[in-house]
């Protein structure tokens, strides 16, 4: 259906609320399938990408869309387009919705035909933030933060949301403050401990430990030093994810306590250690932290 819309302002997906009037925006032209506007299969570390910062999580049903120009869409993507979208809250997941209709901006890729999909009654799952003073707006946490609400993403969202939501669930890691390793009583035997920086400033520990004859082990603490070591952490875990997603690629060097060579190469080789198992973090969105 072809419309025309006249809003007073909108928000742009830049990260700052800037003011945008659409005064004859331009209909989407196209019947492209829904699948089309939405980004490569989600991994678990772009879904927590996404839902962690979002305040707001909202199932949605859209109902009217318009094209915001070229000119008017500071760092699209390429391959892109934006979209000024009107949308019925069908079921607040996560927060407190003020409104039943919900106005905002999502970046959506551009159908394989080269135009622009058409996604008036798809229903959507957004992650969002209120906009203070306009309860009829949101704005998306990421311009691609607009997903398709199918049973198993959804699934899969509710799952992270839920990991989430625990008091003691694992803090943020921004980094590595020290790490050493330590010989032990036998030859062949060391621990090395590793520190990591949080966003609560609380403990977290990763201890590895060498014994003769056996496969070194590790595990991580959060919080407790003492008998507080539980193990690697499950793959696709939010535990998991905060040490595969950030810790660095490689040990910095100032963080490497060691007295001597020796020691300092074995905690090298530690954290190699623990960078290989935990593996790579795996996301696919184009837009990350």
């Amino acid at each position: 259906m072809n419309f025309r819309v006249f809003p007073r302002h909108l928000i742009l997906l830049s990260g700052s609320l800037s003011i945008l009037a659409l005064c004859g925006a331009v209909p989407a032209r196209a019947q492209t399938p829904p699948a089309a506007a939405v980004s490569p299969a989600l991994t678990y570390a772009d879904l927590v990408d996404l839902a962690e910062p979002a305040s707001l999580v909202i199932k949605a049903k859209i109902r009217k869309q318009a094209t915001v120009e070229a000119e008017r869409s500071p760092g699209l993507r390429q391959g892109h387009v934006r979209l000024y979208i009107v949308a019925k809250v069908e079921e607040p997941v996560r927060g407190i919705v003020a409104s039943d209709s919900l106005r905002y901006l999502a970046d959506v890729p551009i159908g394989q035909n080269g135009k622009v999909p058409k996604l008036t009654g798809s229903q959507v799952i957004l992650l969002a933030r209120p906009v203070p003073g306009r309860p009829e707006e949101i704005q998306l946490v990421a311009p691609d933060a607009q997903l398709p609400a199918n049973g198993e993403l959804e699934t899969r969202l509710r799952s992270v949301l839920q990991e989430l939501s625990v008091p003691d669930r694992p803090p943020s890691v921004s980094g590595v403050r020290d790490i050493l390793s330590v010989p032990g009583n036998l030859a062949g035997e060391s621990e090395t401990q590793l520190f990591l920086r949080t966003s609560d400033q609380d403990v977290a520990l990763i201890s590895v430990i060498r014994r003769p004859g056996s496969a070194p082990t590790w595990g991580v603490s959060w919080g407790e030093l003492v008998d507080g070591v539980t193990g690697p952490p499950a793959r696709e875990t939010l535990a998991w994810y905060r040490l595969a997603c950030f810790l660095p690629p490689r040990l910095p060097a100032r963080a490497n306590l060691g007295a001597d060579q020796a020691s300092r190469a074995l905690a090298e080789e530690d954290y190699r250690l623990v960078r290989r198992e935990l593996g790579d973090c795996g996301r696919s969105r184009l837009s990350q932290p």
